[in-house]
């Protein structure tokens, strides 16, 4: 303690410029946890969370035994684990491929036309691709026509519609996420890569040898933290995007939470099923550190 007030005093703008950031972290992050008992009681709005009744482990009880959970639980891992599989390798493949072009014009063009879906709403991707995509005018669909094929009705088909959602997810987010890996490879020495021309690299070996292992620690980092959201799967997207046609393959645990909390009221089930989102959550995050730090020698912590 009396060396942190020496560091206070010595740094005092510095800690005051913390205040914000921890002010926001007690108010938005940790004041809200207190909710978590409505998990525990038979929460009534009308009683409030003080007197509504205590029934333990009741709702989790419920949450595992029932078969709706564990078919959204199944959606939630597939879509993740589709959206991990695909799609986390797109960021790093198009920064390389960024990076190797020398027309700093036509570069930034590129990455300008990549990064710009990233700012607009679900809300407006999902109007896109409905018009895109409908059975009733819909571009792609024309094309199809016209090629001999029959239309596909690809927000309603229970078949396509996961494939609906790693395409638009990909079209939307890909481009956004290349900036940290164009940041990372801003930070490998150039002297490697005059090195490796005059021992007769190519291209290819120089990307192998040298880009890839200098990206391996913001990769580790971006995948360690993205194994703490495959219980999230994209809720917003979904919300705007599915329908009573394809909730047996696209309701996930947001989406579930969503309909049961609000819609049926049932505020204690559905913040069960968000306590159990975050503890799984969080021991993915662990075994994923664990293992980086295992196999690659080095992690988050």
């Amino acid at each position: 303690m009396r060396q942190l007030w020496i560091d206070v005093r010595k740094d005092w703008d510095l800690y005051l410029a913390l205040l914000p950031g921890i002010a926001f972290l007690l108010l938005f992050k940790y004041t809200p946890m207190y909710g978590i008992i409505i998990a525990f009681k038979d929460f009534n709005i009308f009683d409030g969370m003080a007197a509504s009744p205590w029934v333990g482990m009741k709702h989790f009880d419920k949450l595992i035994s029932s078969a709706s959970f564990l078919q959204v639980f199944q959606n939630t891992l597939l879509i993740s684990v589709y959206k991990i599989v695909f799609l986390f390798p797109l960021p790093i493949v198009i920064a390389i491929l960024l990076n190797e072009l020398k027309n700093m014009a036509f570069k930034r063009s590129v990455q300008t036309v990549v990064y710009l879906p990233h700012f607009l709403s679900w809300v407006i991707v999902s109007g896109l691709f409905i018009d895109l995509l409908s059975t009733n005018g819909g571009i792609v669909n024309k094309i199809i026509v016209a090629m001999g094929g029959e239309p596909i009705r690809f927000f309603l088909d229970s078949q396509i519609f996961r494939s609906v959602l790693i395409g638009t997810a990909g079209w939307k987010e890909t481009g956004w996420n290349t900036i940290i890996y164009l940041a990372a490879l801003a930070s490998i020495d150039p002297g490697l890569y005059e090195a490796a021309k005059i021992d007769g690299a190519n291209k290819w070996k120089q990307i192998v040898h040298i880009t890839l292992p200098g990206l391996i620690p913001i990769i580790l980092l971006m995948f360690i933290l993205r194994l703490g959201y495959v219980l999230e799967a994209g809720t917003e997207q979904i919300l705007v995007m599915y329908n009573p046609s394809v909730y047996n393959v696209a309701d996930v645990i947001g989406t579930y939470v969503y309909r049961i909390g609000l819609g049926e009221q049932d505020y204690s089930f559905s913040t069960a099923v968000g306590v159990f989102e975050s503890i799984v959550a969080f021991i993915l995050i662990l075994t994923g550190n664990g293992l980086a730090r295992k196999f690659f020698g080095r992690g988050i912590w």
